[in-house]
């Protein structure tokens, strides 16, 4: 493996793909002022997550063995969700317990996936990113990436060394939002009322601008807030620390 310069294969999630490219473009950047060399492999596909909590096993290995045919070659796998990122490190090993060889190679690929900013920080030891943001900000732990991944003081950390940024905790930043993948879909009347809920403590800090590291939570929060009518932008917590913000609107604003 390259200590110096290592190949990252950039896993851009579905969501960042259809809905938030410049999540994608982000990480790139931010993976190379780590001094990475980023790939991105065209044969990706989705992480599988959606078929794994439904049920659907095989529809669920099936794009694991394509995940991981594609991003096995290279040094890290890199992926800017905390839920894409768990689903690969933490819950391909166990669909393959009846296949060695992929059992083998999905602990391969397992130990070697990291979300991005836990990648920036832990694993290449960034401290304080080049890019400057203007606003008071307030950061969403997401489910999966705190409480699978350990990430919480990682974004923190690299928020506070941003000069220009003021960030304000909510309360009860670890509550879920109420998106939850399938979740939203099966309980809709519950997970809208916990994102009623998360939406109010966003309020209540007076943040203008809302974080987190995992699409689905800010899309579910971005609709929340503008139906609301409550005036605070939502980003992907890449875009700000890569400095791309005027690169694209807040998440859930028109062009």
């Amino acid at each position: 493996m390259s200590q110096t310069r290592p190949r990252v294969a950039l896993f851009v999630t579905c969501l960042v793909d259809l809905y938030r490219p410049n999540v994608g473009f982000s990480a790139i950047a931010l993976l190379e002022e780590a001094g990475c060399e980023v790939v991105v492999p065209p044969g990706q596909t989705c992480c599988g997550q959606p078929a794994y909590n439904s049920g659907d096993r095989a529809t669920a290995k099936d794009l694991a063995r394509a995940v991981i045919d594609a991003f096995l070659p290279y040094d890290y796998a890199v992926v800017p969700s905390g839920s894409c990122g768990g689903q690969i490190s933490h819950h391909y090993p166990g669909l393959f317990a009846d296949d060695p060889e992929y059992r083998g190679k999905a602990e391969r690929l397992a130990a070697k996936t990291h979300e991005l900013v836990s990648f920036l920080t832990d694993i290449r030891g960034l401290t304080a990113p080049k890019a400057r943001y203007d606003g008071v900000v307030t950061y969403h732990d997401s489910c999966s990436g705190l409480r699978e991944l350990g990430i919480k003081a990682q974004p923190r950390a690299l928020l506070a060394a941003m000069p220009g940024v003021t960030l304000q905790e909510m309360a009860d930043a670890e509550i879920c939002c109420g998106f939850g993948g399938t979740f939203c879909v099966k309980y809709p009347d519950i997970s809208t009322r916990m994102v009623a809920d998360k939406v109010k403590s966003i309020a209540a800090t007076g943040a203008d601008t809302l974080l987190a590291g995992d699409m689905g939570c800010l899309l579910n929060m971005a609709g929340r807030l503008k139906r609301e009518g409550l005036p605070v932008k939502v980003r992907h917590v890449a875009e700000v620390l890569a400095g791309r913000t005027g690169e694209a609107p807040p998440i859930g604003e028109a062009p």
